[in-house]
C-alpha cells in the first residue's frame, strides 16, 4: 500500500510508523487512520519487525483529529440527547471508532515516542501503546470538553486505568496541558527524555527487546496484562495456567535455559504470518 499521510521505515528489528502531516502538526484524518492501522497490521505480520515505534513528523505527535473532519461532524444534524447522559452502561462493541485500542491486540510491543505536542485524539493514540517515551519538552491535553465532546475513542477506559478515576476526570474536565514531568509522575508515560533523543531511545528500547527477549513470550504476556484488565484474578490466573502449559512446548523454552545454562544471549525465533 502506497502512503499519504504516514510513513512506513522497517529495519530489522523495528518498525517506526510515522504521522506525516507536519504541517497540520500531524492531524488525524480518517486517510491517515486507515494507513496507521494497514501499516501497524503489515508490521506485525512481518517477521523481521520484533517491535513497533509510533511517532509524529516535525514539532508535534498528534494534534488531534484535523479540524476539516470535526467542521464537518458539527454541520451534521444533531441527535436528540434521550436519556443517555448520566447513564453508565457496558463498553460498545468494537468498529470504526476504535481509532486506537486495537494496538493493545497487537502480539507485538508497540511504542509512542512522542516528538511533540498531543491533543484530543492522539492521546488515545499514545496511551494505546504499550510503552511510552515522551520529550522533554511536549505536553499533553485531552481537549475534548474543549471542544463541546465527550472522552471518546476509549480515551476515558485507557487514562482511568493509567492514572485512577479522580485525576482521569481532572485531565478530562479540565483538558489542561500536562508537562513531561507531570506525565512521569502520573505514569502516563514510561521515561521523559531531551526531544531530539525520543525516537532512537524509542528505537533502542525495541532492540533492547530483540536481543533479550521471546517474541513468543512478550505477545502471551501482552495479552495476558490487556485481557486481565477486564477479567478478574480467578480468569486471570486460568488464562496463566494455560499460557504457561504451552510455553513449556515452545523452541523458545528451550532456546531461553540452554542461552541461561551457556551464559550468551537468547536466539528466540521471531513472530510473523504468511
Amino acid at each position: 500500500m502506497t502512503y499519504k499521510d504516514i510513513l512506513l521505515d522497517i529495519d530489522d528489528p523495528v518498525a517506526v510508523i510515522t504521522l506525516n502531516r507536519p504541517h497540520a502538526l500531524n492531524a488525524w484524518t480518517t486517510t491517515m487512520g486507515e494507513e496507521v492501522r494497514d501499516a501497524v497490521h503489515a508490521a506485525a505480520r512481518n517477521p523481521s519487525v520484533v517491535g513497533l515505534v509510533i511517532t509524529g513528523a516535525g514539532r508535534g505527535f498528534c494534534a488531534g483529529a484535523d479540524l476539516n473532519d470535526v467542521r464537518a461532524a458539527a454541520d451534521a444534524p444533531a441527535s436528540e440527547p434521550g436519556d443517555r447522559l448520566g447513564q453508565v452502561s457496558s463498553p460498545a462493541p468494537q468498529g470504526p471508532r476504535e481509532a486506537a485500542t486495537y494496538l493493545q491486540g497487537i502480539p507485538k510491543p508497540v511504542v509512542a515516542a512522542i516528538n511533540g505536542p498531543v491533543a484530543g485524539m492522539g492521546v488515545p493514540i499514545a496511551l494505546a501503546c504499550d510503552y511510552r517515551i515522551m520529550s522533554t519538552s511536549a505536553f499533553l491535553t485531552t481537549s475534548f470538553a474543549e471542544r463541546g465532546l465527550v472522552a471518546e475513542f476509549g480515551v476515558s477506559w485507557l487514562l482511568t486505568r493509567l492514572v485512577g478515576p479522580s485525576r482521569a476526570l481532572d485531565l478530562l474536565f479540565s483538558a489542561r496541558r500536562v508537562g513531561s514531568q507531570e506525565a512521569l509522575e502520573f505514569g502516563l508515560v514510561n521515561r521523559a527524555v531531551p526531544k531530539d533523543e525520543v525516537l532512537a531511545d524509542a528505537i533502542a528500547y525495541v532492540k533492547g527487546l530483540a536481543e533479550a527477549s521471546s517474541p513468543a513470550s512478550m505477545a502471551a504476556m501482552k495479552r495476558q496484562v490487556y485481557a486481565g484488565l477486564q477479567t478478574g484474578l480467578a480468569e486471570a490466573e486460568r488464562l496463566a495456567a494455560e499460557l504457561m502449559d504451552e510455553s513449556h512446548g515452545r523452541p523458545d523454552f528451550a532456546e531461553g535455559v540452554q542461552a541461561f545454562l551457556e551464559r550468551r544471549r537468547p536466539n528466540f525465533p521471531r513472530l510473523g504470518t504468511a
